[in-house]
């Protein structure tokens, strides 16, 4: 007698072991293939993450950049504001940045500060707002910096505008 009606399925066949001799060679040759890669590929692992931190670092400065062009009709007042030393605050490094207002009316500046090591080299960006500084006075505000920077770093002054 044939018997019609939905066939059942099968239970796929259950997966091979491989036998733990197979299996101790294949983590040996990996570990010795990590091994190697580590000893002779240390400078290009260590090339490639300077790469990507360049990089992070060039698109962090790039959106500074664009914050300052938001700006409007701000003119160049970088003699205006001065950046102090750097220190750490929690995972950050901060620098206090102070403008001082040398026209005859309230002024608002909006700065671009960049993180530097000691070879000179760009840490990170960041873009600081002094609001209200009143004539003939001085203001500070606290830049801090978007990530860990590690090692010694100072501040400088970008570009400064009043507005």
């Amino acid at each position: 007698m044939t018997r019609t009606g939905p066939e059942q399925p099968t239970a796929p066949a259950p997966r091979a072991r491989p036998a733990p001799r197979t299996l101790g060679l294949a983590l040996s040759l990996a570990a010795m293939t990590a091994l190697a890669l580590s000893a002779t590929g240390c400078d290009t692992v260590t090339d490639k993450a300077g790469e990507i931190v360049s990089s992070a670092t060039a698109a962090v400065a790039s959106a500074a950049q664009d914050k300052m062009n938001e700006v409007k009709d701000g003119v160049n007042a970088t003699a205006d504001v001065k950046a102090g030393g750097t220190s750490t605050d929690g995972d950050r490094t901060v620098a206090e940045i102070t403008a001082t207002n040398p026209k005859d009316q309230n002024a608002d500046y909006t700065i671009m500060v960049n993180f530097r090591d000691d070879s000179g080299n760009l840490l990170d960006a960041v873009v600081l707002n002094i609001n209200g500084v009143a004539p003939g006075a001085s203001k500070s505000g606290t830049a801090r910096s978007n990530r860990t920077l590690s090692g010694a770093t100072t501040a400088e002054i970008a570009q400064a505008l009043r507005h």
